[in-house]
């Protein structure tokens, strides 16, 4: 409750649509507005402290809903980020035909020498004829390691700095008439000053057993052309109700594209929401699987798939970001979500995932590596359906508390 009184106290909002009256239809975002007004933190602090929103110009259906809040988190590496985490969501044609796009912006600092800034772009184009993703970060990143597969115990873990940023464009246009979507993109993953905290200390290579991409003070770049295959049945990408996801991209990064060395990867995506009961309400089951493999044996390090480094980096919740990491990583989750309050302003889940990397030496995976944990939900915003999400897993590695805007997956 103290967390929720700081966030409220923080909180600046702005809502493209005035606050006053709710329509009584069904909303595009997963339920129907009827009996229970639905109620969301921009509500309370309209009413406590008087702020109303404005009307901002529309062009027939395509408002757009804004979310703005700072957020207290932990970070990989120790200690606490504040997070301002900013959304966006918007319609680009007929609510009808077109899913809900949306865009986010979060800068973050900690004290203890940690930065980042990124930005994320899911736009749906009228009809859903094109999809147009992209994602953009810049990390000054001390994190700690554990090397390869299973990893070296807690007690001799080593915190890795280096200089991180990436750039992902993936277009991607609707073939056959149906949801399926394939198209092209490009990917850049740039490491430099990579380092240990103490320079006398055991090197990268000598800790890792791994030559690519670990020489200290260097860097290692990974630029390179990929092959998308997409079919999405959400109609809302932040807090799907129903319907389902895959995604899949082959990626082969290229000496003449400034790449340190020719390798290719692939990743594939499924998830699945499954309603139950009165669509007025969430009770959802979400489930999510994901396999990540190097195609070679020239990857750098830091590319090599490693637990919470996914697109949404939200894997492994319970687990420390980077825990495990290896030449391939596949990640099962499931979580229920459901209302506490009939108005949707208080909700909670409950989640269990497993992960498992392969060993260095070989590609057989390790044992699993299980997580559970819960959750709070607090309706941020009403319109685009998101939430403020308040998680605690907890693992054999230790347990993580975690605070973000929007759902996990």
């Amino acid at each position: 409750m103290k967390g929720l009184l700081i966030i409220i106290l923080l909180t600046l909002t702005f809502d493209a649509i005035a606050q006053d009256s709710i329509p009584r239809r069904r909303r595009d975002y997963g339920y129907d507005v009827d009996t229970v007004p639905k109620l969301d933190l921009i509500d309370i602090v309209s009413k406590t402290f008087n702020i109303h929103g404005k009307k901002m110009p529309k062009k027939g259906d395509k408002r757009v809903y804004y979310s703005l809040v700072p957020i207290p988190t932990n970070i990989p590496g120790g200690g606490v980020a504040l997070i301002t985490s900013t959304n966006a969501a918007f319609y680009m044609g007929p609510r009808s035909s077109t899913n809900l796009s949306n865009v986010s912006f979060a800068p973050s600092f900690s004290f203890n020498g940690r930065f980042s800034f990124s930005f994320h772009s899911n736009i749906w184009l009228t009809g859903n004829k094109d999809n147009v993703t992209g994602d953009m970060r810049f990390i000054i990143n001390p994190q700690y390691t554990w090397g390869l597969g299973k990893g070296v115990p807690d007690d001799q873990k080593e915190l890795l700095y280096s200089n991180y940023f990436r750039f992902y464009q993936t277009w991607l246009h609707k073939i056959d008439g149906g949801k399926w979507m394939a198209g092209l993109g490009y990917m850049l993953d740039w490491y430099s000053a990579i380092r240990f905290k103490n320079t006398d200390s055991i090197t990268l290579p000598e800790f890792s057993h791994y030559t690519y991409g670990t020489e200290p003070g260097k860097h290692s770049v990974s630029s390179g052309l990929t092959l998308n295959v997409q079919k999405d049945a959400r109609q809302n990408s932040i807090n799907p109700q129903a319907g389902y996801y895959f995604n899949s991209v082959l990626r082969y990064n290229f000496k003449w594209l400034g790449s340190t060395d020719n390798w290719p990867s692939l990743y594939v995506d499924y998830r699945r929401y499954l309603h139950f009961g009165d669509s007025r309400s969430q009770n959802v089951l979400a489930l999510w699987g994901f396999y990540w493999t190097s195609l070679s044996n020239k990857t750098p390090y830091l590319d090599l798939p490693s637990i919470g480094w996914d697109p949404t980096t939200h894997s492994g919740r319970g687990i420390t970001q980077n825990r495990y990491r290896g030449k391939s990583l596949l990640d099962l989750e499931a979580e229920y979500r459901r209302d506490i309050t009939p108005n949707g302003f208080l909700g909670f889940v409950v989640f269990a995932n497993m992960n498992t990397v392969t060993n260095p030496d070989n590609y057989r995976f390790t044992a699993p590596h299980p997580a559970v944990g819960a959750g709070l939900r607090v309706k941020f915003n009403k319109r685009s359906n998101t939430n403020i999400a308040f998680d605690y897993g907890i693992s054999s590695a230790g347990g993580c508390f975690s605070i973000m805007l929007g759902e996990a997956f």
